[in-house]
């Protein structure tokens, strides 16, 4: 191929190795600019307008408002029949007409139109090769789980009084933050995520509806409106994601085995009852993001849309590809343009329908490599490249990516994806995939690693530096220390690895208990550095934030179907009594401060200490000085740290910031009201810098004053 025959995008100037990777991209890109000319006839259609598949198929009223039109999708059916207690489940009488392109319809009218009413039951009888099934129809809005025999069964969702957001102001200033400067669609490689964090970094409380209650039963979407919510806007996060949204048929999945795509989880209530959560967030100031799985469906037949018009090739590879080996699930077919349609049509189906503000979409490693990256280090960068790498997949994302740009200006997408595919958060145009921001998965395994495997005395600094700010150049990443990964029965979360069974007896604010003391100090600090350097942004998962001494574990046949574990302890965080509230305490405050100060925001970080042998880390970012000791046991009375790069560093410093307070479970050893000056240091350091304590396993930060 000639040189100048070679699409000279910006990915290649923003990372030069890719150029290695010229012919795999633009293979890539070609295959987009093919796949979306397609879908949208030519340009004819804006992906936003094409997305609207829930607005034809599934069920809704006649323009006289009298009937019922059924639409469904099933190319390879036989026949279909609408049935429900509308009909005694009768399908004799209304049998669905095909149309074209695999479209089968029925209109309902007269007797059995007014008999179809709110919370209706239905499902849909379909016949394929010689076998007939009832299944729940794919775009329904709603599925009803019978308490005594586990049966799920589809509902009509048309309440008499329509739901009433009054968020209009959130959504219209959402968008205007936006401003058109834009999402990862636009020309230029230093694009700006859209809506409300054009302006202030996401701070992301990560949640599970059913398990955010203080009791051993599954909570719902109307208790985490009312007990959780204010605990989020309260401690000062600006986003929540949501886990388990759409349904599911088993429980303990987490919602990762989805089942019914455009139905809210019955687990948690009603489809109302999740907007008026949505709603009540907005006025409180607190972005929603969904937790999106597109990457993989349930394999039930019966509760789910696998074999649906008696085919896996509906919406799924067939053979070995079409089935995860690792999670049991079936796995979609980017590559056909129904199943993009399908896939687009229910992410602008949760924007417009249910307002949210953004996705975190899963299993994205999975998705986008043929052997779905199981056992991949990605040490090399012909791992990101043909032959494993599923481009139709990358397409799909690029263009989910555009559509939710184009739909809701403003919205945020984030991506799970832990091999470090380059572009993943680059514009669309520049040749990237044209997220918001990616996951920062390296940095809870680093201090996973350090506290499994090494002594305080052999943690790694410069491991600690390297594994917190090496980014993909150009992308933004939001940082975080631990997940609820991290926090799944057969894991640890951190303050587990820290103070383990210690927790259970030495939390108390009048025990002496040194493990305890350790584990509250490291705590914070792990979560400051990963806070201050490991993203532009910082996700947190419910509960870490004061350290929740108990694993997740959700009923299931093993532990006989309990609910101990699947909850949360909000009891302690609220007792003065507890170390708990302290460090509830120190997040608050360090969400506070890092949105004064503007910390995620801030380009000017700037390495100025390192020294593995004393533990100590030293930096700047936002026009601040940090200073971490790590040490076990040694404090430092009068430490130098050069102030040598960007200056000239002539002003004073105080004390901005520290996790020794009293009211963080500390000793109280930092004063905050001395001056330090910039002079010339000692001790043949060179050059100018200020001398401060600096007490064994402690944060601080200076501010010029």
């Amino acid at each position: 191929m000639k040189e100048d025959s070679i699409k000279q995008y910006k990915i290649f100037d923003v990372d030069p190795l890719l150029k290695l990777y010229r012919g795999d991209i633009n293979a890539r890109m070609d295959l987009y600019a093919k796949t979306k000319a397609v879908l949208t006839r030519g340009g004819e259609l804006g992906l936003s307008e094409l997305s609207n598949g829930h607005l034809f198929y599934g069920f809704h009223r006649t323009g006289d408002g009298a009937g019922w039109v059924y639409r469904e999708w099933a190319p390879a059916a036989d026949a279909l029949w609408l049935i429900g207690d509308f009909n005694g489940w009768d399908a004799s009488g209304d049998c669905m007409e095909k149309k074209d392109a695999g479209v089968w319809e029925i209109t309902l009218a007269g007797a059995k139109a007014e008999a179809l009413t709110h919370l209706s039951r239905v499902k849909v009888r379909v016949a394929s090769h010689g076998k007939t099934t009832d299944r729940i129809p794919l775009y329904i809005r709603k599925v009803s789980r019978d308490p005594e025999t586990g049966d799920f069964c589809g509902q009509i969702w048309d309440p008499p009084v329509p739901f009433e957001w009054n968020d209009g102001a959130w959504m219209e200033n959402a968008a205007k933050a936006a401003g058109g400067t834009g999402s990862r669609t636009g020309d230029g490689a230093d694009g700006v995520t859209g809506g409300m964090t054009a302006n202030a970094a996401p701070l992301i409380y990560e949640a599970h509806i059913g398990m955010a209650q203080n009791k051993e039963a599954v909570g719902s979407y109307a208790e985490f409106e009312a007990n959780v919510l204010p605990r989020v806007r309260e401690t000062g996060y600006n986003a929540i994601q949501l886990m388990a949204v759409a349904e599911h048929p088993y429980y303990a999945s987490f919602g990762y085995q989805i089942s019914n795509l455009f139905a809210p989880s019955q687990w948690f209530g009603s489809p109302d009852d999740l907007k008026s959560l949505i709603n009540a967030a907005h006025m409180m100031g607190i972005a929603v993001y969904m937790d999106l799985v597109h990457s993989h469906a349930v394999m039930n037949v019966y509760e789910g849309i696998n074999e649906f018009d008696g085919t896996a090739r509906q919406f799924f590879h067939e053979g070995a590809r079409g089935t995860h080996s690792a999670w049991g699930t079936k796995l979609f077919n980017y590559g056909k343009h129904e199943v993009i349609h399908f896939l687009l049509s229910n992410i602008k189906y949760w924007l417009a329908e249910y307002h949210f503000d953004g996705f975190r979409f899963d299993g994205v490693t999975s998705m986008i490599y043929l052997d779905h990256g199981l056992g991949s280090s990605f040490g090399h960068y012909d791992m990101y490249f043909s032959p494993n790498t599923d481009y139709e997949a990358l397409v799909y994302l690029q263009l989910a990516n555009e559509m939710i740009h184009a739909a809701r200006p403003g919205a945020v997408t984030i991506a799970e994806d832990m091999s470090g595919m380059p572009g993943m958060c680059l514009p669309i145009a520049a040749g990237g995939i044209g997220f918001d921001y990616r996951l920062s998965m390296g940095v809870p395994d680093f201090w996973i690693r350090m506290l499994k495997n090494r002594s305080d005395e052999q943690l790694g600094i410069g491991e600690m530096w390297y594994e917190l700010t090496t980014r993909r150049p150009g992308e933004r990443n939001i940082g975080y220390c631990e997940s609820h990964d991290q926090a799944l029965v057969g894991d640890k979360t951190i303050i587990f690895w820290l103070a383990d069974k210690d927790m259970y007896d030495g939390m108390s604010v009048d025990s002496v208990n040194l493990a305890v003391d350790r584990a509250v100090a490291l705590h914070k600090m792990i979560r400051f550095a990963s806070f201050t350097l490991a993203g532009e942004g910082y996700l947190n998962f419910i509960g870490n934030e004061f350290g929740h001494p108990e694993w997740i574990d959700f009923p299931r046949a093993d532990n006989g179907w309990s609910y101990k574990y699947a909850k949360r302890r909000w009891d302690l965080a609220d007792r003065d009594d507890l170390r708990y509230r302290h460090l509830l305490m120190f997040d608050r405050e360090m969400l506070r401060f890092g949105k004064e100060r503007g910390i995620h925001r801030a380009m000017d970080l700037a390495n100025l200490w390192m020294d593995e042998t004393e533990k100590l880390l030293a930096y700047r970012k936002a026009g601040l000085l940090f200073l971490f000791n790590f040490s076990p046991g040694r404090s430092f009375n009068d430490f130098e740290l050069p102030l040598a790069g960007e200056g000239p560093y002539n002003a004073n410093y105080r004390v901005a910031f520290d996790s020794d307070r009293p009211e963080f479970g500390g000793q109280g050893r930092i004063a905050g009201d001395v001056v330090y000056e910039v002079r010339e240091l000692r001790q043949g350091k060179g050059g100018r810098g200020i001398s401060i304590y600096s007490p064994a396993r402690t944060v601080l930060v200076l501010a010029e004053c």
